[in-house]
């Protein structure tokens, strides 16, 4: 009995020493497939994390051998990728329009007018905005008018801009109290007319005439926009969003939640161009934190393309005489360009039709000079004339897209441009081959936020139903290596972040994403709908299905 009592008291003692010979991490997942997405694009059983950081990755056995931990997850051979980055969105704006009306996915007037009625009686504020319609849906694939918002609703002032943010559609009611008049004129925009008055459609810098006279929201409406939207980012695996385009007020707003713990997502603040924002923020340099980067200026030179205000080099093939708009004048776009580069500061701008690509990537490589590394970007790249894709290369320009815009505009996109033009459309094999690299994001609320509906279009180009068969524009389909890296480590270069995450990596943030099913070998039709079960974001546990 006494031999018995000192063996185990020996083996006892041998535990101790080994696990005090180990290192420390508050947290091990282990029997797992990882993805790390680092140069090798290789793959480990597990990672160790202390500190919000990635402390060692490897074999199941080798993080054993030399790690001990609070909390112990086994993986039972989920698989595990960095966490993923919407690189181009409209977070703050989607959240706040989770308090606004929705007609996404509506296929008519009268259907959007049943929409606003049961919106109202539940929200009967002083007015009705919201957002998602689509003339494109519709059986009749023209623009609305006022006359039902105003039959329906002739007291209460509605805005409803259409889904791509670059229409609007107003009542007669919100049209006069912003004096919109048949002479009213703005750079930039147009105030669409019928038999001589406004018919209560706005495109691009004209929605301002409107918007300006809407109710700011409260700094409560705000914050709780910001927390429901990460709420849903990280239910879908996103754990970093770049938000392009946001006020002072906003950014110093995300700032202070950040540092209060109460907002967890890390975010890249794209700066509106405004006065403020550049004498605020711009002229002290770029600024970078764990959960916050300030490094980027959005700018805008045209619309959009199923406004039919994107600009285009010749008029559009269903709009006769229509070359699309410059919704920022060309000398001022260089002059911001121009502004940011003195202050060390990238270029993010929007550009649709081939005059708006053209004209932006002349105006940067005059700036830059030749290679460089100011991460300078074209947002969408949507259009690109054939003499004009060797700007990416030659500059070290960053084609920006989000996939999912080629499987949503690929049923009418070539009605707008006809089909020589649509050889330069949606092009991003060709985009990924001038740099050897791209980022993906979503757009949204433009497109839906799941980041693998991007993944998904970037790598087969159908829609969900399957159409058409064997894909839109094939040759310009990416590989899955090509399109997970696109929402990870090139998301995070394009931002200036790859120091920090975009991969598994020792050093780096302990954001990850854990699915059941490999995004790697599932069959093409199920990509889309792969469902996350785990989001960690610097190893804290963010998201877990079944406890929403």
């Amino acid at each position: 009995m006494r031999t018995s009592l000192s063996l185990s008291a020996a083996i006892l003692l041998i535990m101790l020493s080994c696990n005090a010979q180990k290192k420390h991490a508050d947290l091990i997942l282990t029997n797992g497939k990882v993805y790390t997405v680092d140069k090798e694009f290789g793959t480990a059983e597990a990672i160790a994390i202390k500190d919000h950081r990635i402390i060692a990755v490897g074999s199941s056995r080798e993080i054993a051998k030399g790690y001990v931990a609070d909390e112990l997850r086994n993986l039972e051979g989920a698989f595990v990728y960095p966490g993923w980055i919407d690189a181009h969105c409209h977070f703050f704006g989607y959240g706040m329009n989770l308090n606004a009306v929705d007609v996404a996915g509506t296929e008519s007037v009268d259907e959007i007018i049943e929409v606003l009625k049961a919106f109202r009686e539940k929200n009967p504020g002083a007015w009705i905005t919201g957002r998602g319609w689509d003339q494109n849906d519709w059986e009749v694939k023209e623009f609305p008018d006022k006359t039902m918002l105003d039959k329906h609703f002739p007291k209460t002032p509605i805005l409803l801009r259409r889904i791509d943010g670059h229409a609007a559609w107003a009542n007669s009611l919100a049209l006069e109290m912003a004096g919109v008049t048949a002479d009213s004129k703005v750079g930039g925009g147009r105030v669409m007319l019928s038999k001589g008055e406004p018919n209560g459609i706005l495109v691009d810098n004209a929605i301002g005439l409107v918007a300006r006279k809407v109710p700011p929201a409260t700094e409560a409406d705000m914050i709780n926009a910001l927390q429901q939207a990460e709420k849903n980012c990280f239910s879908v695996g996103l754990t970093s969003v770049q938000d392009a385009g946001i006020s002072k007020q906003v950014v110093e707003l995300i700032d202070s939640l950040h540092r209060a713990g109460s907002l967890k997502i890390r975010m890249n603040t794209w700066l509106s161009p405004s006065e403020a924002n550049f004498t605020h923020f711009v002229e002290k340099g770029p600024y970078q934190s764990a959960h916050l980067s300030i490094n980027t200026v959005k700018l805008f030179t045209d619309g959009a393309l199923g406004s039919r205000g994107a600009r285009m080099i010749e008029p559009y093939s269903d709009d006769p005489g229509n070359l699309g708009l410059f919704v920022t004048p060309l000398e001022m776009l260089e002059k911001l360009c121009r502004r940011a580069y003195q202050n060390n500061f990238a270029v993010a701008t929007h550009c649709i039709g081939d005059a708006a690509n053209r004209e932006t990537l002349k105006i940067y490589a005059d700036i830059l000079g030749g290679e460089n590394d100011r991460r300078w970007r074209i947002e969408h790249a949507q259009i690109i004339h054939p003499d004009d894709f060797h700007y990416f290369g030659d500059y070290d320009i960053i084609p920006s897209v989000q996939t999912t815009h080629a499987t949503s505009d690929m049923y009418w996109a070539e009605d707008r441009v006809g089909s020589e033009r649509m050889k330069g459309a949606y092009a991003f094999r060709q985009l990924l081959e001038q740099n050897g690299w791209l980022p993906n994001g979503s757009d949204f609320p433009v497109e839906q936020i799941n980041p693998l509906f991007g993944f998904y279009a970037a790598v087969v180009r159908k829609d969900h139903a399957g159409f058409p068969e064997g894909g839109f524009q094939p040759e310009n389909a990416i590989s899955r290596e090509q399109a997970l890296k696109a929402m990870t480590i090139w998301a995070a270069r394009s931002g200036k972040e790859e120091d920090l995450k975009g991969s598994i990596e020792v050093g780096k943030l302990a954001d990850l994403v854990i699915t059941s099913t490999d995004l790697m070998s599932a069959p093409d039709e199920a990509l889309f709908g792969i469902k996350v079960q785990s989001t960690y974001s610097g190893g804290e546990l963010v998201y877990e299905a079944g406890t929403e």
